[in-house]
């Protein structure tokens, strides 16, 4: 079996997140037996396509699609040169997730199965609060929502309009009562039956960060999650030092690589890799067991687009050091219609296993026909050009 085209689907409709809009870019790898493997990054998919075709996929074509670990390994090396973080390696991620799918459809077994096998019979979640109900205001209303539906953990970032205020350099009194008042109120009404993490999304210097870890000690936090930039992990030592709470960190690090030191100098509790960022399923995995050989759990970001969803189901079902997963009910309830054959929602706060083969995902055929999704490809030189539009 030979990889016989490279292709990329831009999604150019925006879903709206904290950063703002968040593009969709899906990679589908094209063999010679027709099996057709897909992965997916995001948020910046011009930059990101661009990778892929041009730097990715001379190296992809006319290889052999199941020497995964090989291909990881060239194509690492074909951007290394110009720096590996940032779209390099959203784009080596996407590639790889879709070599892991098309492995799986050829062996007739779900990705997790490859993985090395369920370590769990079903996933727990909690849900991060991009919602109807705004955490800011109706906090108590969201939390007790979740608990109907079975998810009794979820994420809010509460402190993120102070620090547009500030500039993340200072906090005063007030704004840190702001800040904590939407988990005193989830406290007041559900007491400790419902988990709630604190996503800062590094916005804030370490005075600051010590401070605001130090008054939500009383209110007993799931995690605080990327308080600081993940530039000097050194600080976030010296942050976890100040503070009886655990740290969870991060999905901006990319590669074992960028995990090493985080593990090394003990600041994380909780180790949360991006499959779509940190180099795919492969890096992912190579992460958790790094993280298990620290005795530390993973909690896998989750809150891209859907194959993003179903590929962190696949490793959670895989992982013996699971903590929990992310998952976005907008998402799976109402972003992934009409994308994807399977939009995978949780029951009773919980995943079943997925399902396969591979990763049990692939996009809908109307997906192509639509006026927001751009198509490019990479080809082996006798069926055309590095770049065009393929038929729908």
């Amino acid at each position: 079996m030979r990889i016989t085209a490279v292709e990329t689907i831009h999604l150019r409709r925006g879903v709206t997140l904290h950063a703002g809009p968040i593009q969709w870019l899906w990679v589908r790898i094209h063999t010679d037996s027709g099996l057709v493997g897909l992965g997916e990054t995001y948020p910046h998919p011009e930059a990101e396509k661009a990778v892929v075709l041009r730097s990715l996929a001379p190296v992809l074509l006319g290889r052999d699609p199941s020497q995964i670990d090989r291909l990881w390994a060239d194509m690492f090396q074909a951007v290394s040169f110009s720096g590996w973080a940032g779209a390099e390696m959203r784009a080596i991620s996407a590639v790889d997730i879709a070599l892991w799918d098309l492995a799986g459809k050829v062996a007739n077994m779900p990705v997790y199965q490859l993985l090395g096998g369920a370590s769990r019979a079903s996933i727990r979640t909690y849900n991060t609060c991009y919602d109807h109900i705004d955490f800011l205001t109706e906090p108590a209303r969201l939390a007790g929502e979740l608990a109907k539906s079975g998810i009794h953990a979820m994420k809010i970032w509460p402190f993120d309009p102070i620090a547009k205020e500030t500039g993340g350099q200072y906090i005063t009194a007030d704004q840190l009562r702001r800040g904590i008042e939407p988990l005193r109120l989830i406290r007041e009404e559900f007491g400790d039956s419902m988990e709630v993490a604190m996503e800062f999304h590094g916005y804030w210097n370490l005075p600051c960060a010590i401070r605001i870890a130090q008054a939500l000690e009383p209110y007993a936090p799931m995690w605080l999650e990327e308080m600081l930039p993940q530039d000097n992990l050194a600080a976030y030592r010296e942050l976890a030092c100040a503070t009886r709470l655990p740290l969870c960190l991060s999905e901006r690090l990319m590669t074992r690589f960028g995990f090493r030191e985080l593990l090394e100098n003990r600041a994380a509790r909780i180790v949360m890799p991006d499959i779509c960022w940190c180099g795919g399923i492969s890096e992912a995995k190579k992460i958790a067991v790094m993280a298990e050989t620290h005795y530390l759990p993973v909690a896998p970001h989750n809150c891209g687009g859907p194959v993003l969803h179903a590929a962190s189901l696949h490793l959670a079902a895989n992982v013996t050091n699971l903590y929990i997963v992310e998952s976005v009910r907008r998402h799976y309830l109402d972003e992934y219609r009409g994308i994807v054959t399977q939009t995978l929602p949780p029951a009773d706060g919980e995943f079943a296993l997925p399902p396969g083969p591979g990763l049990g995902v692939d996009l809908c055929p109307e997906v192509f026909a639509r006026e927001d999704v751009q198509v490019e490809w990479g080809r082996l030189p006798a069926c055309g050009g590095l770049s065009g539009r393929l038929p729908s």
